[in-house]
């Protein structure tokens, strides 16, 4: 299976949600107003549920098929034996005597197990007995290990088809939890008090725009939002920051529009999305070179806003390097970026990705994920890491290092990552790097190298730190570039 069927099933309900979404509030566009604080979209709500226990009961299905194998099974082993008898033994007049009784067969088994577990020095001494009560021992020996060779291929293949069940299972979970919190969502959705409505409604007319329509979010633990369907009269154009400034007043909370709405509003009657100011921002800043004779570099990197009040960076290195490698980890920041607009939590972001690697898997093609999630709302940062080199955290004078041991995606169908989270400050930077960087440091040294150059680097422009840091690191290696290198750097100010 190719990974974009994988991504196409997960983008597919991505798109059933976001047009379930539009018409639950274009159908409440043309109804009259809600009592203060009913719930809408109920009947989507229980529709979306029926969608997340289908796709669980799928991937439950898929869960309870055996399960991958390291070793032939008893019946393998001995069904290996019986095929070098029919092989060698058929035509021999001895057979009866040899075969009577089961030591033969037991003796075969023993030769199976040597074989599959690698004991040369068992498999020569089991031999040795064979040849004393068999006078055609080397034939069978080489047709038993023969059909042995043949059954442990086959035993492979049969992994790999249980590895890409697992990966399907995994996605099909995944999607499930989805789409509950989906319908957890669609409850949440609440259209505020008439006095709320009506003062809002008054002052934007005053200003030359209509309110058509106004929900609000306010779930607990998280951040106020407000949709605002709009239109502005006469031919005008008003900018969303403007409306802001009124919802804020009103709401009596800094409100933004999120960077996916519109700028203006004009004659067209739009929804617009507002949510809490956050209280940082973020700047970035790349510097990259490709291995010696390549053409293109095989590391990829991502760098987006999204809703929530998230900030993501985010960087894969491809095995190898060149076209192959850039494609590999381009694929995988590409959907990791699709996930994370959509909505979802980095760690389930990074299963999919996973699941769909597997499905596609190549041997040496797997890629490395580095993900750097910053709440821009309290300056907490979360770290995820498959496979990849380590983070830095420069504050003033003080550096501190967040490693990684787990492995690359696409290796294994359930993946370990390692995560970890830290309280980032006005003026802290983020430096993240790929294998290449460190590789082309000190052996052993070079987590503290790193931590060096970086303390003696004093740009304020995360793209200027960035370049610096990566022309010091080449100049430990004589500017000789053995793998691809990245430097990804990010600063974190109070607004």
């Amino acid at each position: 299976m190719h990974v974009w069927i994988a991504a196409m099933l997960v983008i597919s309900i991505l798109l059933i949600m976001r047009d379930m979404a539009k018409n639950i509030l274009s159908l409440r566009q043309k109804q009259d107003e809600l009592p203060a604080g009913q719930i809408l979209g109920q009947p989507q709500k229980e529709r979306v549920e029926k969608y997340a226990q289908a796709f669980q009961k799928l991937a439950d299905t898929f869960y309870g098929m055996p399960y991958r194998k390291d070793y032939l099974s008893n019946e393998q082993a001995e069904d290996v034996v019986w095929q070098a008898y029919g092989q060698v033994c058929g035509n021999c007049h001895q057979r009866q005597e040899c075969w009577e009784g089961e030591e033969r067969l037991r003796l075969g088994e023993k030769l199976v197990r040597s074989l599959e577990g690698g004991k040369e020095e068992q498999r020569r001494e089991l031999a040795k007995q064979l040849k004393s009560q068999c006078v055609h021992s080397y034939q069978f020996s080489e047709e038993l290990t023969h059909f042995f060779h043949r059954e442990r291929e086959k035993l492979v293949w049969d992994n790999r088809m249980i590895e890409n069940r697992m990966a399907a299972a995994q996605q099909y979970s995944e999607i499930s939890g989805i789409l509950n919190q989906a319908a957890r969502e669609l409850s949440e959705i609440t259209q505020p008090s008439r006095e709320f409505t009506s003062e809002l409604r008054y002052v934007l007319k005053k200003k030359g725009i209509l309110l058509k329509a106004v929900w609000t979010i306010e779930r607990q633990g998280s951040r106020k939002q407000a949709y605002l369907t709009l239109q502005a009269k006469n031919g005008q154009c008003v900018s969303t920051l403007e409306i802001a400034e009124v919802l804020s007043e009103l709401l009596e909370t800094p409100m933004a529009p999120v960077n996916s709405s519109r700028c203006t509003i004009n004659g067209e009657c739009r929804t617009v999305h507002f949510t809490e100011k956050t209280a940082f921002q973020v700047l970035h800043g790349v510097a990259k070179v490709p291995k010696e004779k390549e053409r293109v570099s095989g590391d990829s990197y991502v760098c987006c806003q999204e809703e929530e009040g998230r900030f993501v960076l985010g960087m894969s290195d491809g095995m190898g390097s060149g076209i192959d490698a850039a494609k590999e980890s381009g694929m995988v920041v590409e959907l990791l970026e699709q996930f994370l607009e959509s909505g979802f939590t980095d760690e389930t972001a990074a299963k999919l990705v996973n699941s769909a690697l597997v499905l596609k898997r190549k041997d040496d093609m797997f890629s490395t994920v580095d993900l750097c999630t910053i709440d821009l709302y309290t300056g907490m940062c979360r770290f995820l890491k498959a496979g990849a080199a380590t983070t830095f955290i420069k504050r003033d004078q003080w550096v501190e290092a967040i490693s990684s041991t787990s492995m690359a995606l696409g290796m294994v169908d359930q993946v370990d990552f390692e995560t970890a989270s830290r309280k980032l400050y006005h003026g802290d930077f983020l430096i993240m790097v790929t294998d290449g960087v460190l590789d082309a440091l000190p052996l052993e040294k070079e987590e503290e190298t790193m931590k060096e150059i970086i303390l003696q680097v004093h740009s304020q422009a995360p793209r200027e730190l960035g370049r610096n840091i990566l022309e010091r690191v080449l100049a430990y290696s004589d500017y000789k570039v053995r793998d691809d290198m990245t430097v990804l750097a990010a600063g974190i100010w109070k607004k």
